[in-house]
């Protein structure tokens, strides 16, 4: 077997493996949240938001121009899977749920101008101009950091704050990561000339 087809079939059993993990990720995730609803309604937000990436995942297109490194791969996973283990804390501040809902809009209209582009892993499935993508580089990882704000919020205990200071180091890793694929690509350095903030405009 060469080693192009040595990479691809890597490529292919990592790209299943994840999204078997993800899914029963999320399976679990409900299990745990959905006793919570009738105390924090707010967490649907977060199940339905969650979801989406779930579903995402399942229905994203393939593509060569994915990094292999494993460190991208551990931070696309981590980054991912670490929402899906909060725990519903039943103490925190109802206010949290407009952090959550902003971010959930936010991350949700970042994956829809995606569609099946969306990746967890750095990769370049096309480049994106429209939308939210005109405002910053990376909206989508704007609106999680909101709604997993919000969640930290409405479900507060130290375990899941010590959880999204980790996922917070990996999104951050991510971003770097992706854009070093990006880059590679003509068409991402024009948008990047005009589109100078990676996360927050006037700050990142």
């Amino acid at each position: 077997m060469t080693s192009p087809d040595r990479s691809k079939t890597t490529r292919l059993f990592l790209d299943g493996f994840e999204r078997v993990v993800i899914t029963g990720l999320f399976a679990w995730l409900c299990y745990r949240f959905y006793g919570t609803l009738g105390e924090t309604p707010a967490n649907m937000v977060f199940l339905i938001s969650e979801g989406a990436v779930a579903l995402f995942v399942l229905l994203r297109r393939t593509t060569d121009q994915i990094s292999v490194k494993p460190f991208d791969w551990a931070v696309g996973g981590v980054g991912t899977m670490l929402p899906m283990l909060l725990s519903p804390s039943g103490a925190g501040w109802s206010g949290g749920a407009i952090f959550l809902i902003a971010g959930a809009v936010i991350a949700l209209g970042a994956k829809l101008s995606l569609r099946r582009s969306f990746g967890i892993v750095a990769a370049n499935r096309g480049v994106k101009r429209d939308g939210l993508y005109g405002a910053v580089r990376h909206p989508m990882y704007l609106g999680y950091f909101l709604a997993n704000a919000g969640v930290l919020m409405l479900n507060f205990s130290i375990f899941n704050a010590c959880l999204l200071i980790v996922w917070a180091a990996c999104q951050l890793a991510r971003i770097r990561a992706e854009e070093h694929v990006l880059f590679q690509d003509p068409a991402y350095q024009a948008h990047a000339e005009k589109v100078r903030f990676r996360l927050l405009p006037l700050v990142y």
